[in-house]
C-alpha cells in the first residue's frame, strides 16, 4: 500500500449518475466484473490483478478489446485495493460540482447496488464547481476513465480544503521567460485531444475509444500513464504518445520505450504493432542520437504561436 497520500478523481458512474448516491451513502463504487465478490482477491502487484480478471471481465464483455480489459481491471483495483485510507478523493456530480473526500476504510462487496465494488468514504462537506479550480486541475479532471490521478495537483487541492483561495497558486512563475509561450504550453495535451484531426497524426490514427469515449488520454500503465494512446486507422497498429513541455532530453526515449513495452505486452492483440511518438518544442544531439536506433519511434516539433491583433471601428 502507498504509504504517501493521493489524490484521484473518481466518477461514480456513467456521466456521474450515481454520485448523489455516494455522497449520501459515504462511499465511491465502480462496476467492471459482475456477480464476483471480490474480498480476499486484491495482490500487493495490480499487474498481478491484472492478469487473474481481464479474462473474467473479458467473457462478460465479449467483443471488447485487450485495452479495454485492462483499463477496466486497472481501475477497478485502484478503486477497491490501490487507493489508501486516508486518500483524497475528487468526485464530480451532473451539475459540474467537484466534492472532496477521503477514503476511510477497506472494500466492500455490495450485490444490491448497480456498483457492487465499493469503498467507504468521509466527505468533507466542501465543494468546488469546476469553474473555480485552475486550469491544469480542470484539464486533469477532465481526463476520460473512472479513475484519474491528479496528484501532481496536490498544491492546490490542500488550499481548497484549509478553505483558502487558488489565485496565489495559478500565478505564473517569476522566472518563466516567456509567459505567453509558458500559457500555452500547459494546455499542449488538450489541444491535442480536441484537435486530433487535424494533426498529421490524425491523418493515420485516432484516439483509443471504447464505446465512443475516448480513454487514450492519460491511459495507466504500470510505470506511469501515457500522455496519448491512439489505434491505425486500420486497427493494426498502437500509437503511444509522450508530451514533453519545451525541450526534450534523450531520457524520454526510455520513458516511451517502458509504455511501448507495456502496452505490447499487456495490450496489443494479435497481430497488432506499436509504434512511439515524441512531441516536445526542442531536441538535442542526444536525443537524436537515441533515435537513431530506435527507429519505431518517431519525433514531433510543436511551434507555439502567439498573437495579438489590432482591432478598430469601421
Amino acid at each position: 500500500m502507498n504509504t504517501a497520500k493521493e489524490y484521484r478523481r473518481i466518477m461514480l458512474g456513467r456521466k456521474s449518475a450515481n454520485a448523489d448516491d455516494g455522497l449520501k451513502g459515504g462511499w465511491i463504487a465502480a462496476g467492471y466484473i459482475d456477480g464476483i465478490d471480490l474480498t480476499g482477491q486484491f495482490p500487493l502487484d495490480w499487474k498481478e490483478f491484472n492478469a487473474k480478471m481481464r479474462d473474467v471481465w473479458l467473457e462478460q464483455n465479449p467483443g471488447k478489446s485487450k485495452v479495454a480489459a485492462g483499463l477496466a481491471c486497472a481501475m477497478l483495483y485502484t478503486i477497491c485495493h490501490g487507493a489508501s485510507i486516508g486518500d483524497v478523493v475528487m468526485t464530480p456530480d451532473t451539475e459540474g460540482n467537484i466534492h472532496f473526500g477521503e477514503i476511510s476504510g477497506d472494500y466492500i462487496y455490495d450485490p444490491t447496488y448497480e456498483l457492487p465494488h465499493k469503498r467507504p468514504v468521509r466527505w468533507y462537506g466542501i465543494s468546488r464547481h469546476r469553474n473555480e479550480l485552475s486550469d491544469g486541475l480542470q484539464n486533469s479532471l477532465g481526463s476520460t476513465g473512472t479513475v484519474s490521478n491528479v496528484t501532481k495537483h496536490s498544491a492546490e487541492i490542500k488550499v481548497i480544503l484549509d478553505g483558502q483561495q487558488v489565485a496565489a497558486l495559478t500565478a505564473v512563475d517569476p522566472d518563466v521567460e516567456d509567459v505567453s509561450v509558458f500559457a500555452l504550453e500547459q494546455h499542449l495535451e488538450s489541444f491535442l485531444i480536441a484537435n486530433w484531426a487535424a494533426t498529421p497524426l490524425g491523418k493515420s490514427h485516432n484516439l483509443y475509444t471504447i464505446d465512443g469515449e475516448n480513454i487514450g488520454q492519460q491511459f495507466p500503465t504500470d510505470t506511469g500513464p501515457i500522455d496519448i494512446l491512439a489505434i491505425s486507422k486500420d486497427g493494426k497498429e498502437l500509437l503511444v504518445v509522450e508530451l514533453k513541455r519545451g525541450r526534450a532530453s534523450d531520457r524520454v526515449v526510455g520513458q516511451i520505450q517502458r509504455y511501448m513495452g507495456y502496452v505490447q505486452a499487456e495490450l496489443a492483440e494479435q497481430g497488432q504493432t506499436v509504434r512511439g511518438v515524441i512531441i516536445a518544442l526542442e531536441d538535442d544531439l542526444r536525443l537524436k542520437r537515441a533515435l537513431s536506433v530506435a527507429p519505431n519511434i518517431t519525433f514531433f516539433r510543436y511551434q507555439v504561436s502567439f498573437q495579438l491583433l489590432a482591432g478598430g471601428t469601421e
